[in-house]
């Protein structure tokens, strides 16, 4: 008897992303596409044992920069270690496209200095084989990854690429400039971008400490980014707000866009010390966005946003100190050997931190409590896990207990600072994880290669809040799944259903375990980036091609480019789609 179908999930329990209540079931998958599901008496040419697992839909991430990675290989990790089978790239407004010729080292500054890519690792593997963003997307697909990929158009390289210097310089547009800005969104989204992305966050600069070129925009000119998106009757505007600003200024922004064009608006909810009301005026404004019938998303992370620090990474307290520079390049073994010396252990604890770009300055005077991160990995700490809570103990000074605690492991300690008190901000996103205009995102995956791994959010929910304060495996599952896949337009995927593209999660919650973050040099030209592997993936599956067996890469590269919104099946959009 010939094979029915290419694969078939048996005896798992579905949890179908949708938040409704598991139920056990086989799971029938041809031609990447899911078509039955229940007691199947066919056979698959390959099957998987589920008996005693959860069986999910792939986990999708709305917010990565993966824009320059996806060109030079074909892995998405860390992404693609913790069940994700879609990426959404060209976050924050910063990317690699468009540019045109002698831009092409600008927006790799750029790059470095928003989202800590060595300058060099983009200089050897970016091709820039384009100009336009249809180009840009013509390039990719001619790429094959472990994951689907999608992209937005980025405002900053947008703006040079419209304005050239005077954009770079933060100069205002003429109407000109507008009028060009808006037809190249709509022809970005026309040829399959899912919409236009930019950023007015203040720490979004060049290593410089020049500010990135969207930041200081006026409302005009996000305006005519949006009406692009309004031309081509499709895509998501996404924003990264101005975090200085009080939250009322910032949704106004949001809701000229969503009023004038009729398009939906996702922005990065970040909990900020100095402006500890605004998360809740976040979150009161979405809701009132709801009622007033405007589509206003947040994208939060399900933990505080954290740093990473040690000695083989980007930054640690000690590592703009001006007697720290001659070892930043050294080997690690040498480095730690070198800071055990007394003398210049005195004077590192001495000194103060300096540099050109105040917002890293800022970032390491900012520090308040460092954690070390175990292994394996538990990010929950409570305010007595801190080590300026064990100096304090044991009455020491708290920078020489940090001193000391980046050379143990011989070096390869990794501290973390949250921008918030761990255990108030679980509290303040339990209500928050799947419900409506609520995202959980941020990962950042593809970016801060040397200073920030939460592209594992998915496998911490799965670890660090399933069953915490009453959040279940169904809620948590609908969060990874299907409303990520609503936001961004690809209502294809993210539920385990008959017609549901094949992208699949077959994982065993009981034993599900995250390891620590560990640096490795395996980008070009050497280049070091965070790893973070995880135990309880038994199987990852992308248009029904195994990607991933018990967390090792199968070698499978069906992911592909995504180009535009993608309609759920049975939707009469979709039968259209389908006939035409």
């Amino acid at each position: 008897m010939s094979n029915q179908y290419d694969l078939v999930i048996r005896g798992g329990t579905v949890v179908d992303g949708t938040g409704a209540a598991p139920f056990a079931a086989d799971v029938a998958v041809r031609d990447g596409v899911i078509v039955e599901i229940g007691t199947i008496d066919g056979q698959g040419q390959e099957e998987i044992d589920a008996t005693g697992l959860a069986v999910t839909p792939g986990f999708i991430d709305a917010h990565t920069h993966y824009d320059g990675q996806i060109t030079w290989e074909s892995q998405m990790a860390p992404s693609s270690d913790h069940g994700v089978t879609t990426i959404v790239m060209g976050s924050c407004g910063v990317g690699f496209a468009p540019v045109r010729d002698g831009d092409h080292h600008l927006m790799i500054k750029l790059m470095e200095g928003v989202e800590d890519i060595p300058e060099v690792v983009m200089a050897e593997g970016v091709p820039f084989n384009w100009s336009s963003f249809p180009e840009y997307l013509d390039a990719l697909d001619q790429r094959q990854a472990d994951v689907d990929f999608a992209a937005q158009i980025p405002h900053s390289p947008l703006r040079v690429y419209v304005m050239g210097k005077r954009g770079a310089d933060l100069e205002p547009p003429t109407p000109e400039d507008l009028v060009e800005m808006r037809r190249c969104v709509s022809e970005a989204v026309k040829a399959g971008a899912l919409g236009v992305a930019s950023s007015r966050n203040l720490f979004h600069r060049f290593r410089s400490g020049a500010l990135a070129p969207s930041v200081t925009t006026e409302l005009d000119e996000v305006l005519a980014l949006a009406e692009g998106l309004k031309d081509a009757g499709s895509g998501v505007f996404q924003c990264n707000p101005n975090l200085d600003n009080d939250a009322k200024t910032e949704l106004a922004i949001f809701r000229a866009i969503a009023e004038r064009t009729g398009r939906p608006v996702t922005f990065s909810l970040i909990a900020i010390p100095t402006r500890p009301e605004n998360w809740d005026n976040y979150v009161e404004g979405i809701k009132q966005a709801a009622s007033d019938g405007l589509t206003i998303r947040a994208q939060f992370m399900p933990r505080p946003m954290g740093v990473l620090y040690g000695l083989d990474l980007s930054y640690h307290p000690f590592s703009l100190n001006p007697g720290f520079r001659p070892l930043a390049q050294l080997p690690l073994e040498e480095k730690v050997a070198r800071m055990r010396d007394p003398e210049l252990r005195a004077r590192l604890l001495a000194e103060e931190p300096e540099d050109p770009n105040p917002a890293f300055v800022g970032l390491l005077k900012s520090i308040t409590a460092l954690y070390r991160i175990s292994d394996p990995a538990d990010y929950n700490f409570k305010p007595e896990d801190s080590l300026q809570a064990e100096a304090a103990r044991r009455g020491i000074p708290a920078r020489e207990l940090i001193y000391d605690a980046l050379l143990e492991d011989e070096g390869r300690a990794i501290l973390c600072s949250y921008s918030s008190e761990v255990q108030e901000y679980l509290a303040k996103t339990r209500d928050l994880i799947g419900q409506d205009n609520s995202i959980v995102a941020l990962g950042d995956g593809g970016a801060h290669y040397g200073m920030i791994c939460d592209a594992a959010y998915t496998t911490y929910l799965l670890t660090g809040r399933l069953d915490r304060d009453g959040l279940d495996l169904t809620t948590i599952i609908k969060a990874l799944t299907s409303q990520p896949a609503k936001s961004i337009g690809l209502e294809d995927r993210g539920v385990v259903g008959v017609g549901y593209k094949a992208d699949l999660n077959v994982i065993d919650i009981d034993n599900m375990t995250l390891y620590r973050p560990r640096m490795k040099a395996d980008l070009p030209a050497g280049g070091k980036r965070l790893s973070q592997k995880s135990k309880g993936y038994v199987a990852t599956v992308v248009s029904g091609t195994v990607t991933y067996r018990n967390g090792e890469a199968t070698g499978a590269l069906p992911g592909r480019l995504v180009r535009g919104v993608k309609n759920a099946p049975g939707t009469k959009a979709e039968a259209e789609r389908e006939i035409s």
